[in-house]
C-alpha cells in the first residue's frame, strides 16, 4: 500500500474557543452560574461575544484539539470540519493551520456563523463555558473528503459531532472511504450522555471501527455496565483496539487477549479540560509511528499531563522531542 501524506485525519465539530477574564459581577449581570456549561443560541452567543472583555480567540473542539496536539507531537496530521465564512472562522482556519494541521475544509457561504466556546474565567480559576454550535453541526456526508481520508493512516472521528442525524451518516460514509482505502477508524466516545442519547447508535457503528478511545464513564455508558471491568470486556469483544482512560488509574489498553496497563504520567492539575483529546493525540501519534502499545500509553498520558497542568486544551511546552524519547 502507498505511504499515506497524514497520519491522522480528524473529523468534528470546529469551534472556536473565546477565552476571556471576567469578574463575578460580569456573570451575574448575564444570568451565569460560575463554572457552569451552557448551550446557547445564535443570539445569545452574538450578544455575550460582544459584551465579552478582550479575549484570546483559537481553534477548538475535541477532535481539532487531538489533531493540534499529534501535530506538536510530530505527527503528520489533517482536520475536516464545518465553519462559516465570517471573522471567527477566519479565525478557525488560520489557527489551525499555525498548529501545523492541514484544514482544506469549505466554509459555508450562508446558512448560521461559526460556532464558538465562550469561556469566561473568573480570578478564582473557574471557568463558566457558553457553547454555540453554529455553522459545526451543519456537516453531513457532502463534506466528506474520501480524497483526504484515503491519504491518512487513520480516521478519528468525535463523537460530539454524533447528535446530528447528518453527521451520524457522514460518519458512517468517512468510515466506508476509509475501509475502501484499507485504512484504520478511530471512534472518540467524547461524552457520556452523548452516549445515553445514542447508545444503540455508537455499538452498531462500531463494526466499522478499529481503534476505540473512551473514559470510565463513557465505557460504562456503552455498555451500559457498573462494573469497569465488564465494560472493558465489552470493548475488548467488539473493537480490535481499545484504549480506556481511568483519570489518575492511569489507562487501559486491551488488544484481543493482550491487557497493557498505563500509569499516569504525574501531573499538577490545574484543567483538567481536554485530557482526553490530549491522550488520544498521544496514543496515536505513537500508534502510526509503529510504537509498542505501551509507548502509545505513555504517549498519551505525557500528552495529558502536560494540558491538565495550566488552562486550556493546547500545549504550552514544546513536546516535539517526546515522541522520540519515549
Amino acid at each position: 500500500m502507498d505511504t499515506p501524506r497524514f497520519d491522522i485525519v480528524g473529523i468534528g465539530n470546529a469551534i472556536v474557543d473565546v477565552v476571556s477574564p471576567a469578574d463575578h459581577a460580569f456573570l451575574s449581570r448575564h444570568g451565569m452560574q460560575s463554572g457552569s456549561m451552557a448551550l446557547i443560541d445564535a443570539e445569545a452567543a452574538e450578544t455575550l461575544y460582544a459584551a465579552m472583555p478582550a479575549s484570546r480567540e483559537s481553534s477548538g473542539g475535541s477532535a481539532a484539539n487531538t489533531c493540534a496536539v499529534a501535530s506538536a507531537l510530530g505527527a503528520r496530521a489533517a482536520y475536516i470540519g464545518k465553519v462559516a465564512d465570517d471573522p471567527l472562522g477566519r479565525v478557525f482556519a488560520s489557527d489551525i493551520k499555525a498548529a501545523g494541521v492541514h484544514f482544506p475544509t469549505p466554509p459555508l457561504s450562508e446558512g448560521a456563523p461559526t460556532a464558538r466556546c465562550l469561556i469566561l474565567v473568573t480570578p478564582d480559576g473557574q471557568r463558566t463555558m457558553n457553547t454555540f454550535l453554529g455553522a459545526s453541526v451543519a456537516f453531513g456526508p457532502h463534506d466528506v473528503d474520501e480524497a483526504l481520508i484515503a491519504d491518512s493512516s487513520v480516521l478519528y472521528l468525535e463523537g460530539y459531532l454524533f447528535d446530528p442525524p447528518a453527521a451520524q451518516a457522514a460518519f458512517r460514509a468517512a468510515a466506508r472511504a476509509a475501509r475502501v482505502a484499507g485504512r484504520e477508524v478511530a471512534l472518540s466516545l467524547s461524552d457520556a450522555f452523548c452516549v445515553d442519547r445514542h447508545r444503540a447508535a455508537f455499538r452498531s457503528l462500531l463494526a466499522e471501527v478499529d481503534l476505540l478511545f473512551a473514559n470510565e464513564a463513557e465505557i460504562c455508558s456503552l455498555y451500559e455496565a457498573n462494573r469497569f471491568e465488564d465494560a472493558a470486556d465489552g470493548a475488548r469483544q467488539d473493537v480490535a483496539l481499545a484504549a480506556l482512560t481511568r483519570s489518575e488509574a492511569g489507562s487501559l489498553i486491551l488488544r484481543g487477549a493482550e491487557r497493557v496497563q498505563v500509569a499516569a504520567a504525574p501531573a499538577r492539575v490545574v484543567d483538567t479540560t481536554g485530557a482526553g483529546d490530549a491522550y488520544a493525540a498521544g496514543f496515536l501519534a505513537g500508534y502510526t509511528a509503529g510504537r509498542p502499545l505501551d509507548a502509545c500509553g505513555r504517549l498519551g498520558s505525557l500528552a495529558a499531563a502536560e494540558v491538565i497542568s495550566h488552562y486550556g486544551a493546547r500545549p504550552e511546552s514544546d513536546l516535539s522531542g517526546m515522541l522520540a524519547r519515549v
